[in-house]
């Protein structure tokens, strides 16, 4: 049997891996800027985290959500404690899209509508109904889709409310800063006014912190900086640092039954010790507060850098965009000066999804090797 082959794969095979570096298989050394999609939140390898799964994995690694696990509890506690969202009840799943799609189901489940808002370039996973609000991506397109989906411009805040005022629509799912769509963001005032209509129309508003989450914008969630409180927040990647788990966040206004939402995986016991190790390590190294510092020398340094056009993104979610595309300068940067960074549907864009503890001298290290290629 062979790999069913559906990524283009750079020769490049990694064996070992700590803070914001990993190891090839001859022992070249990379700089990670990418941490495999915005997932490595407390680096790769983290003492404590790595001390937290082998400690969980010789008592119990799993069993199913039919008994009691204390160790959601204690997740879920954390969680809302460190990120100012105490007002929220968890549900624990696998994947960030698999946290979409329950999202969305509890959205139609409580309004009693189908209909979705979604905006241009939006990227919220590629199951099911997670796929409904995959725009511009054709290869995901759903099938048997029972939601439809209306994808609008974003900050376009007539057209939201006229779409709202049909009375159809569930929900509205916005990333709080766009990821593959390319580092695209809603203004505050966007933010704020779907906030106000989605209330007036008895529709749901549904944030997608799945990469802006866990500390990457310089808050906790993305969403802080606009000062609103939306009625679902979702997110996975950065909150288990590796370790599949996905999180839906929702209202205690939303009363929960039996039966309404399902997992066979989702807050094991192997899981939910990756997450509460992560929250612990964000909490005890200050990361977010490192993630502000180092996000401004970046923004002040790459201003050296004469070809790029602009920096998009908050905190460690950063795209650094050219007027050309980027695919070569990708490869550049991998084999000529062993940097990882990530691209995304904007071809122009250079993603930049560092490790939350990436340092002052780790910017130099990229901004140097930046300028050198550009030559």
């Amino acid at each position: 049997m062979e790999l069913f082959d559906v990524y283009p794969l750079y020769n490049v095979t990694p064996v070992k891996a700590k803070g914001a570096y990993v190891w090839d298989e001859n022992n070249v050394k990379y700089l990670d800027l990418y941490g495999g999609h915005g997932v490595i939140s407390v680096g790769h390898s983290h003492s404590e985290y790595v001390q937290a799964l082998s400690n969980q994995l010789s008592k119990i690694g799993f069993y199913s959500n039919s008994v009691q696990n204390p160790l959601q509890n204690e997740l879920a506690e954390k969680l809302g404690k460190i990120s100012n969202c105490e007002k929220y009840n968890l549900f624990l799943c696998n994947s960030g899209a698999e946290a979409n799609e329950n999202a969305l189901k509890l959205a139609s489940f409580i309004t009693g509508k189908k209909r979705i808002i979604s905006f241009n370039n939006a990227f919220h996973g590629r199951t099911s109904a997670a796929v409904a609000v995959t725009d511009n991506l054709n290869i995901n397109a759903p099938i048997n889709l029972q939601q439809k989906v209306t994808f609008l411009p974003l900050n376009n805040i007539e057209l939201v409310i006229h779409e709202l005022g049909k009375g159809d629509v569930a929900a509205v799912i916005i990333e709080g800063i766009q990821g593959v769509g390319g580092l695209d963001e809603g203004e505050k005032k966007f933010f704020k006014k779907v906030k106000k209509v989605c209330k007036k129309n008895k529709a749901l508003l549904i944030l997608d912190e799945i990469q802006s989450g866990y500390g990457r914008s310089g808050m906790f969630f993305a969403f802080q900086h606009h000062k609103i409180k939306p009625d679902i927040i979702t997110t996975a990647k950065g909150m288990g640092n590796g370790f599949p788990i996905g999180g839906v966040l929702i209202s205690k206004k939303i009363k929960a039954k039996y039966g309404m939402l399902g997992t066979t995986f989702g807050g094991n016991h192997l899981a939910c010790a990756a997450a509460i190790s992560v929250l612990d390590i964000i909490e005890k190294e200050k990361l977010i507060d490192n993630v502000n510092e180092v996000s401004a020398y970046f923004l002040e340094e790459i201003k050296s850098v004469p070809k790029v056009k602009k920096v998009k993104g908050n905190g460690l979610m950063l795209g650094v965009e050219f007027d050309f595309e980027v695919g070569e300068l990708r490869k550049k940067l991998i084999f000529d000066k062993h940097i990882f960074t990530g691209g995304s549907n904007n071809k122009n864009l250079l993603r930049i999804l560092p490790p939350l503890a990436l340092t002052k001298e780790e910017v130099d290290i990229f901004i140097k090797a930046l300028k050198e290629v550009l030559v």
